[in-house]
């Protein structure tokens, strides 16, 4: 991994400037408590990112400055009062604000307590070395960076490292963020994190942890581009046998699934999620539940990790009249596709039943076969049903043969 060159201050203060919406930020914060960007958005503006999330942390009462920024910039605000903190969105600005603050876990696992304290303690308590900086936003300290824990030389070094002993089990969802920023960044934990790493899941620390707070780290590093490697990873390390003893992910069909799904137009989060539980789809179901995703995207992974082989051996049998992707493939969730497409399923049907046959409708309905005389029932259903097969294969065309056959039909 290349070298992370460092900005002199008055070069970082410049980046910040050019930030978006920076140009309406930084006058209004004329008069409040000190503020500063922290967390990833310094990570992200050392490595010269361009965009970035805006974390800010206010040496103060994060709400009332909230509600400062709002009025001045004229935006909305949405306030969170268990932790004191507030977002702020504003046209195309949006930022998040906290207090400077220390946490305190009551058992591993849980969500920490916290209380205000100074910057230098806010950066204390975090993940990573590298998420560990803050640069000041106010006036006369703009641009100059705090770095207590040494995350600027991580960021050099490309190192993921964390701040003390027994970090992973005081927040065991760390162990994924740990591994999607070493897929994300090109990082590797230094040895004395995976050392720390390893013992966390052998002392089963995952399972102290909801499987909300699962589901929001797992699948923000399965939708990371580098996703195989991150699974590879959680291999190598036994992260996958201890969030399910079932998990036996391949990062190969992982990969495959994630390239379906940007094919197709599919969730490329979701196919990862459906891949991983391929080999035990069964003994799986419940864990995905317990993840607590909407239940659209639980039930897509849950059928997609079932059917996807089926499809993928019937689609590879015998080409397929149109009428009968239809039958095969209508109300699949497109995950199942990109994962049927991992699994060796031609692609040609798939992508043609998605670009093209998936939309063909019929130009009458059964409003048309009642105004016909047929009265209703279901003949009218079957009918259309019948008709709508007959159009996808060629053997109907136009509105007129479809009102004759569907009546046909019907009436017989």
């Amino acid at each position: 991994m290349a070298a992370v060159p460092v900005p002199a201050e008055t070069e970082l203060r410049e980046r910040i400037r050019r930030l978006p919406g920076m140009e309406r930020l930084l006058p209004a914060l004329e008069d409040l408590p000190p503020t500063y960007l922290v967390g990833g958005a310094v990570r992200d503006l050392l490595r010269g990112a361009r965009h970035i999330d805006m974390d800010i942390a206010v040496e103060g009462d994060a709400r009332s400055a909230a509600r400062a920024l709002a009025d001045r910039l004229h935006g909305t605000l949405r306030e969170h009062e268990r932790f004191g903190t507030a977002t702020v969105a504003a046209d195309q600005l949006s930022f998040d604000l906290a207090t400077t603050r220390t946490e305190v876990y009551s058992e591993p696992g849980a969500l920490p307590t916290v209380f205000a304290a100074t910057l230098a303690d806010d950066l204390r308590r975090r993940d990573f070395a590298i998420n560990a900086m803050a640069v000041a936003l106010s006036r006369d300290d703009l641009g100059h960076l705090y770095d207590p824990c040494g995350g600027l030389a991580d960021l050099r070094a490309g190192t993921i490292r964390i701040l003390h002993a027994g970090s992973f089990l005081d927040d065991p969802t760390r162990l994924l963020r740990a591994v999607r920023y070493e897929a994300r960044l090109g990082f590797t934990m230094d040895e004395d994190t995976e050392r720390a790493a390893r013992a966390a899941i052998a002392e089963e620390a995952m399972s102290t942890v909801s499987g909300a707070r699962v589901r929001d780290e797992l699948m923000d590093l399965l939708a990371e581009l580098d996703a195989p490697s991150a699974v590879e990873r959680m291999r190598d390390l036994g992260l996958d046998r201890a969030l399910h003893p079932a998990l036996d992910p391949d990062p190969e069909l992982v990969a495959s699934a994630s390239l379906g799904a940007v094919a197709i137009g599919a969730d490329r989060a979701l196919a990862a999620l459906a891949a991983l539980c391929a080999a035990a789809p069964a003994e799986l179901d419940l864990w995905v539940a317990g993840l607590h995703l909407e239940a659209r995207d639980r039930d897509a992974v849950s059928r997609a990790a079932r059917v996807a082989r089926r499809l993928a051996a019937r689609l590879a049998s015998r080409d397929l009249m149109p009428s009968e992707l239809r039958a095969l493939l209508a109300g699949e969730p497109p995950e199942a596709l990109a994962l049927a497409l991992a699994m060796g399923a031609p692609p040609e049907p798939i992508l043609r039943w998605v670009t093209e046959l998936g939309a063909v409708r019929l130009d009458i309905s059964g409003d048309d076969l009642i105004a016909g005389g047929v009265p209703q029932g279901p003949a009218i259903g079957r009918a259309l049903e019948e008709t709508l097969r007959r159009k996808l294969d060629g053997l109907v065309s136009g509105r007129d043969e479809e009102l004759a056959t569907a009546l046909e039909l019907a009436r017989d």
